[in-house]
């Protein structure tokens, strides 16, 4: 009977000490939750920025025009007429050569212009008394055929003295060398005395047109830009060109802006890569063929959402992550798309839209669904100024 009793009495004792510890356990957890201080991150509201996108290459500066200044005809040069490194205008007499020989050819060619003229008046006096003897049966036919067809090859020793008449004034022409177009001359590579001749690989000068001048970039193909900017041009859209300079260690812009003027048609298939072609303003002459210049294209204004680079973490599967805070003020982690860069900031293409409230700092120990105390961030490097990179 004490054993019957014993049992029901154990059984309350235990139940009872379970609910005192349970009930201690809430108390302590709830005292817990009460005490633990809430973590204080910085935030930004997101709006839409409009921004001006640019898109920066690596260029090397190209001549709008070059010519060589070559020589026709064979001798020695006997006069340098110019200053080297100055402006010479199109059709200046740069170079003279020895005239002598063609002169003498030249008064050879008129003497034989001269015989063959005499030589056909008389052909013709001939064929025309051998028509008067041909009326009268004075003479065979056979007679007045040759005589007509002398007065052909009369008529054809003409053309040809005058020929070689022509092409000997024109090479006595050569003998003196004119600028080909105008700009600015290199230095002389041929002296007075030197023997020149019609095919040689030495050119005796350069010419160079140095303002304007071309910026000529690369472009991997394959990037989201040189769609951007084949479109653009299309359109006949003018799109602004600014170069930074390498001047003493550092870069420095330079102070005339161009314009972008022609894409390539092709890819070139072994650097996957093509080829832009901006024109640049060069009045000083500081821009030189073969310079290699930074040069950044404006590709227009648009409405972006910027989110810093500092607020972003990127996930083991390389993926770009960022934390928000809901109106209750918790914490929620999202996964972002923004592919292109901007100064310190990102450009969201997904995964954030307008009224968004981001952490930007403060969000290395947070945990998903985290109460927070917010503090307004405040940025002091805002710019409207967004750069891409080439490839």
């Amino acid at each position: 009977m004490k054993k019957r009793l014993l049992i029901p009495a154990l059984l309350v004792v235990i139940a009872a000490t379970v609910l005192f510890t349970l009930s201690f356990k809430a108390q302590t957890d709830t005292a817990a939750q009460v005490t633990k201080p809430v973590m204080e991150v910085t935030t930004l509201q997101l709006e839409p920025q409009q921004i001006t996108r640019r898109h920066s290459l690596p260029g090397r500066v190209t001549a709008l025009r070059q010519a060589d200044v070559r020589p026709q005809v064979d001798g020695i040069i006997t006069q340098r007429l110019f200053d080297e490194g100055t402006e010479v205008t199109k059709g200046q007499q740069l170079y003279q050569i020895d005239p002598t020989r063609y002169k003498a050819e030249l008064s050879s060619a008129l003497a034989d212009q001269r015989s063959a003229e005499a030589n056909l008046k008389t052909v013709e006096a001939r064929s025309k008394r051998y028509g008067e003897l041909l009326k009268k049966n004075a003479i065979s036919r056979q007679d007045y055929d040759d005589a007509v067809a002398g007065l052909d090859q009369a008529k054809a020793a003409v053309v040809v003295a005058k020929a070689k008449v022509e092409l000997a004034q024109i090479n006595l022409d050569y003998t003196k060398v004119y600028a080909p177009i105008s700009g600015r001359i290199s230095r002389s590579y041929v002296t007075e005395g030197a023997l020149v001749t019609a095919n040689q690989s030495q050119e005796l000068a350069t010419i160079t047109v140095l303002n304007p001048v071309y910026v000529d970039m690369q472009q991997s193909a394959g990037n989201q830009a040189v769609v951007e900017l084949r479109t653009e041009l299309m359109r006949d859209i003018s799109m602004p060109v600014h170069l930074l300079l390498e001047r003493d260690n550092s870069a420095s812009a330079y102070a005339h802006p161009g314009v972008l003027k022609f894409s390539e048609v092709t890819m070139d298939q072994s650097t996957g890569s093509t080829t832009l072609r901006a024109e640049m303003p060069n009045p000083e002459g500081y821009l030189m063929p073969g310079m290699f210049v930074h040069a950044t294209l404006e590709l227009g204004k648009q409405d972006a959402l910027l989110v810093p680079q500092r607020a972003t973490a990127r996930t083991p599967q390389g993926k770009l992550k960022v934390w928000t805070v809901d109106s209750e003020n918790r914490a929620q982690s999202r996964i972002i798309q923004a592919e292109t860069p901007y100064q310190d900031n990102w450009i969201v293409t997904e995964g954030l839209q307008a009224g968004d409230t981001l952490v930007i700092t403060g969000y290395q120990k947070l945990q998903e669904g985290q109460q927070v105390g917010t503090i307004t961030w405040e940025d002091s490097s805002t710019s409207t100024l967004a750069d891409t990179k080439g490839n």
